[in-house]
């Protein structure tokens, strides 16, 4: 690990936990670039239609997550999708967004690994 990722990972820790709305952007933009009605179609096929983000949610967590440098518009017309519309914002994680998203990821395996681990043994005792 570099200097610079040890430098960062306070940072990393204080930012956790992550809102869900900012984990499940975070999560819909880690494989390719979306514009918000993918990122919103993203979250509802992760959560199951449990999560949506209605477009004041959206857009008031975009603009948040870009802010904390999470994320970053794409402004190069040449980075667009072919055929998309200039009219959509297309928007991309950073690699701290990256670095956050594996941290929160980490971070909620390891609780689930110690609720599962506590159900079994109380399963034992019982």
């Amino acid at each position: 690990m570099d200097q610079d990722c040890r430098h960062d990972q306070p940072r990393l820790e204080n930012a956790l936990p992550l809102k869900p709305q900012w984990f499940h952007i975070l999560l819909a933009l880690s494989e390719t670039a979306q514009h918000g009605s993918g990122i919103v179609r993203a979250v509802l096929q992760q959560t199951d239609g449990k999560l949506r983000l209605w477009p004041a949610t959206l857009y008031g967590s975009l603009e948040e997550v870009a802010a904390k440098g999470w994320i970053s518009e794409l402004t190069d017309p040449s980075e667009r999708p072919v055929g998309e519309s200039e009219k959509k914002r297309f928007y991309r994680i950073t690699p701290s967004g990256a670095q956050l998203l594996a941290a929160e990821a980490n971070r909620l395996q390891s609780l689930a690994r110690t609720a599962l681990e506590r159900v079994a043994a109380r399963k034992v005792a019982t």
